[in-house]
């Protein structure tokens, strides 16, 4: 009896969760709301960018999928998980980065990503690679003296050596001068997993992005390419001026 040598069908793998699913999101803060009825979806790997002016609600839409704030409507899903279930499971695969820059003053940058390598559980980090590849090696001094530009640099850096599913990049342009902002470009260029950028830079943001929303008073007014973003935002507010706020 000879024995059966053919190979076993293969199950394909399920696809990987959506890096974000949100259905009906809605944000309160007494009796305004910062933004009503938001559905998206962001498949894992995909790079979003949120436009919008002051008081739009970008910023708060980020807070809610990063799990700082909780949403007072609807239905949110980060990496498959529901953050209402298993808030730091969401946490792990998900980073970050806003204007508030959550860095050690009195540290040098070295130092910061060896705390934060160890708050990863990674106590035997070697934090030199990542440096460099930041423009930051050789820079003992604390970032208390570092300019807005180095400590964003550092921040992407922090994001590097988390890898997460999930980036969420608040303004990752501001108060940088042209030479800060084309380095940091490249940086979130290079940045794994999903990225969601909320930004008014709207040209330059709309280049790292495969597909872009416009938001105007807490609602989702456009949804399409990042090609046709511009565009977009030029027909919701007229004339050349991109420089939407927050």
């Amino acid at each position: 009896m000879t024995a059966d040598t053919s190979e076993a069908p293969v199950a394909a793998l399920p696809p990987p969760a959506a890096a974000v699913s949100c259905v009906g999101l809605a944000r309160r803060f007494g009796r305004r709301w910062a933004f009503s009825r938001v559905d998206l979806e962001v498949p894992a790997g995909q790079r979003l960018l949120v436009m919008g002016a002051n008081g739009s609600g970008k910023t708060t839409l980020l807070k809610v999928i990063s799990t700082l704030l909780a949403p007072s409507l609807g239905q949110l899903r980060v990496c498959g998980i529901d953050p209402a279930e298993d808030p730091a499971a969401a946490r792990r695969r998900l980073h970050l980065l806003s204007h508030s820059l959550g860095l050690y003053e009195d540290l040098s940058g070295e130092d910061n990503l060896r705390v934060f390598g160890r708050l990863l559980g990674k106590d035997d980090l070697d934090v030199d690679p990542v440096l460099r590849q930041v423009g930051l090696e050789r820079r003992p001094d604390p970032i208390r003296a570092y300019s807005a530009g180095m400590r964003k640099r550092l921040q992407l850096a922090a994001l590097l050596v988390k890898g997460p599913e999930l980036t969420l990049l608040d303004e990752p342009f501001a108060a940088l001068d042209p030479l800060g902002c084309a380095a940091v470009e490249g940086l979130i260029a290079a940045l794994p997993g999903a990225v969601i950028v909320a930004s008014h830079q709207v040209v330059r943001a709309s280049r790292l992005c495969e597909r872009a929303i416009l938001m105007d008073q807490g609602a989702v007014r456009w949804m399409g390419p990042a090609e046709q973003a511009v565009e977009a935002w030029r027909a919701l507010h007229g004339g050349d001026d991109l420089q939407g706020g927050g």
